[in-house]
């Protein structure tokens, strides 16, 4: 039966509500996210102080850790907050498929899950053991049924789920080097796959789902993060067996920078939708000989001098929100709100008659040319539209 009333989603990329900021941090994008009936994101960090440390990336939010080169200055919000903070910016689902949901062990990840819980955010990509990982959430608005799932490629060792043990919706993939030029000393190629096991798991979970909704979203956490415009083998691999399968949209998180868009067999695949909040102080950082912050995993790239509060590289201050218009019980339009980050690390949407806005444009064009992505954008009043077919 058809169902002609409109259904906005909203999705935006890695979110990490500030627990030692103001309550006003998602101020500027809340009108947006609250104006849709369904808000996704990807919550980058654990909220909780419980659970053993499992070493690896710096930590956000993690007040049993503590850095020498800062202090961090009274924590005015508890964990507990941090998940009121994701529901009064408007958000109501939110993949936890991420390289650090386990970083506090099983204990931190499942409190996590616990706090969207309690805040009427429904989490998606985690949970005590394979099954609840890869348990879909649905929502049933206005007649029209929507579907999410999520995984996680850049899952640290032993942190994926099993069924026998807690952890991520794991979609891992398998790197090889490959010498293409004779001359010592060239760059190999670069040859990505996805685990099969896995690959075939998001499949049936893709199919399943599929016969239930009208509507299927998938968010991935995978890419390379902080490199400029470069998708790997495996995504574009991942992406398109998640199209074939069912989905109707994927969702891209985790490089910290936009990447390019595809549209494949008719659908879009938003390859990184960049930051949406997360606060890094430079200061965590030692600087090197040149005036620039050597920052994680020992990448170095130049932060905007007054990005003070957001260590990433400068094109990481350009963001935005897919937003998906659904009706007759499909995604008859998708655009993106361009966005940027705030020196405060604060996201702002931006109009069209903003000059930052025409940046973030050609950007993402400059992103899809790289790729060889034949994606069409257009500007449709204060949004970008991805041409679907």
């Amino acid at each position: 039966m058809s169902n002609n009333e409109k259904i906005t989603l909203i999705a935006a990329g890695d979110v990490v509500p500030d627990l030692y900021g103001e309550e006003n941090q998602f101020d500027l994008v809340k009108p947006i996210l609250n104006g849709a009936e369904i808000a996704f994101g990807q919550l980058e960090s654990i909220l909780s102080a419980r659970g053993s440390w499992q070493g690896g990336e710096m930590v956000l939010n993690e007040p049993s850790r503590k850095h020498k080169t800062r202090k961090f200055p009274e924590q005015n919000f508890s964990h507990e907050t941090g998940g009121k903070l994701l529901a009064d910016a408007g958000f109501n689902v939110m993949s936890f498929a991420s390289n650090h949901a386990m970083r506090q062990s099983d204990e931190g990840m499942l409190d996590t899950l616990d706090v969207l819980r309690a805040n009427d955010i429904v989490p998606v990509g985690a949970g005590r053991n394979i099954e609840e990982a890869t348990r879909p959430a649905v929502f049933n608005v206005k007649g029209t049924t929507v579907g999410f799932l999520a995984y996680c490629s850049v899952v640290p060792r032993g942190q994926w789920a099993t069924t026998q043990r807690a952890g991520v919706a794991p979609v891992r993939a398998n790197t090889a080097y490959e010498q293409y030029d004779w001359q010592p000393g060239t760059p190999p190629h670069v040859v990505s796959w996805a685990n099969e096991e896995d690959l075939q798991g998001m499949v049936r979970d893709i199919q399943a789902l599929r016969n239930r909704v009208d509507v299927v979203v998938v968010s991935h956490h995978w890419g390379i993060h902080f490199t400029p415009a470069i998708i790997a083998q495996y995504q574009y691999q991942v992406g398109h067996a998640a199209i074939d399968a069912g989905a109707d949209i994927v969702l891209g998180h985790h490089p910290h920078v936009l990447k390019g868009i595809e549209v494949y067999n008719g659908k879009p695949i938003f390859y990184s939708l960049a930051n949406l909040k997360m606060r890094i102080p430079a200061n965590l950082f030692p600087l090197d000989t040149g005036g620039r912050y050597a920052t994680m995993l020992n990448h170095r790239f130049e932060i905007s001098p007054e990005h003070t509060e957001f260590a990433f590289p400068k094109d990481a201050v350009k963001t935005g929100l897919v937003k998906c218009e659904i009706f007759d019980k499909k995604i008859q339009r998708v655009a993106l709100i361009p966005g940027w980050i705030r020196p405060d690390s604060n996201p702002e949407p931006l109009r069209r008659n903003d000059p930052r806005s025409q940046e973030v444009m050609d950007y993402l064009a400059w992103l899809c040319r790289e790729e060889k992505l034949a994606t069409e954008l257009a500007w449709e009043g204060d949004e970008i539209r991805v041409l679907l077919p």
